[in-house]
């Protein structure tokens, strides 16, 4: 839960007697400390770090660096049974009006194609905290006030502390297995994916998550992406706290489709399955999307998708499939909800990896030891 960055600031709360290392909305060149309630500045040309301490009268500041920032002080005390002091963060977006430079967001998400990001993350101990990796959504292109759907990813949660809500099962997203929980805190309803132990750094694809959440019929593609952040809710202390690098794209326009059209004769041994393998690639990564479709006459209990990717390729997370990686061989199979394909079926997958040299696609799969059409 964040209070308002621009909101609270344009109607005069800001702390009396801040100490103010820049406005609001300006850009850090050299490292620089904001202690400023609100106060926020730029960096990189694409990024906002924002100090906001919402939550406490205490005082807080952050230093920031061109790549990040640490927290240098943190006074506030918060009950572990309520919220937190704050939330000092990076984000890229739209925040309570407070957009980054050369954004692209709101964005639709039935337009945006891959949003690869990455995080690394300096942990202490001694302190009461969790980081959290946010992404915001709304029905509407909204740029001020609170958005309506909240999706936190918890990379290290360390206290007596719990995500809004109550569990309502697991997530197997980006290569992991999440502890999914569920609620609202009175403003925004909350998706919270909670690591199960502290990950200090992680590269995968934004888009997962919120595919996730769109299934469990909490949004649709409809809703607007409005901002992805990453930062500290801090309870207890802190001081040391940094988010040492953050990068965030959201790519919009569709797709690349990178397969050859569809074969119009069947490929050997007359397959009763087909593969579409869609991409979006950049220039040392790519995303890939997978479906899956059962041609045949019987239905499909049980699937494992095998095939080869070229060299220079390593996959880095994936979802909606447990994919692993040997060498140039790629196993994919199926999770417990999406396992059974009745005749004309489809499903999908998907998956994040590097890329080193030129790009090309798979020349063929196999499911469950079968060859299949390209789609």
């Amino acid at each position: 839960m964040k209070r308002p960055l621009r909101a609270l600031a344009a109607a005069g709360l800001l702390a009396a007697g801040a100490i103010v290392a820049v406005a609001l909305g300006g850009t850090a060149s050299a490292d620089t400390q904001i202690c400023e309630q609100y106060g926020s500045t730029t960096i990189g040309g694409k990024y906002v770090v924002q100090n906001n301490r919402w939550g406490t009268s205490a005082q807080q500041c952050i230093n920031v660096t061109s790549t990040g920032f640490s927290i240098t002080r943190q006074d506030g005390v918060g009950s572990t049974s309520g919220a937190p002091v704050s939330y000092p963060s990076i984000f890229v977006g739209c925040h309570y009006t407070n957009c980054s430079p050369g954004t692209n967001l709101p964005v639709q998400v039935k337009n945006i194609s891959s949003a690869p990001g990455s995080i690394s993350y300096n942990y202490v101990s001694g302190a009461i905290y969790d980081a959290a990796y946010d992404i915001w959504l709304d029905p509407s292109p909204k740029k001020d006030g609170v958005n309506q759907m909240e999706i936190m990813i918890w990379l290290n949660r360390q206290g007596p502390i719990q995500p809004i809500g109550s569990p309502v099962g697991n997530a197997s997203i980006a290569g992991r297995t999440w502890e999914v929980w569920r609620g609202s805190n009175g403003s925004n309803n909350v998706i919270s994916y909670v690591a199960p132990s502290a990950i200090p750094s992680m590269s995968f694809d934004a888009m997962a998550f919120i595919n996730d959440t769109k299934n469990r019929g909490a949004i649709t593609s409809d809703w607007y992406l409005t901002s992805i952040q990453a930062g500290f809710e801090p309870w207890q202390g802190g001081v040391g706290l940094a988010v040492n690098s953050f990068s965030q794209s959201v790519n919009t326009g569709g797709t690349t489709p990178t397969t050859p059209p569809p074969a119009t004769t069947p490929p050997p041994g007359n397959a009763a399955c087909s593969v579409k393998y869609t991409t979006n690639v950049w220039s040392n990564g790519f995303t890939a999307d997978v479906t899956i479709t059962n041609t045949g006459s019987s239905t499909v209990n049980g699937w494992t998708l095998n095939y080869n990717l070229p060299s220079g390729q390593t996959i880095t997370g994936s979802w909606n499939a447990t994919v692993t990686q040997s060498g140039s061989a790629v196993t994919a199979r199926n999770l417990s909800y999406n396992g059974t394909l009745a005749p004309g079926a489809s499903t999908s997958f998907g998956y994040q990896a590097t890329l080193n040299g030129a790009f090309s696609t798979p020349s063929s799969f196999t499911l469950n030891g079968a060859t299949c059409a390209r789609a």
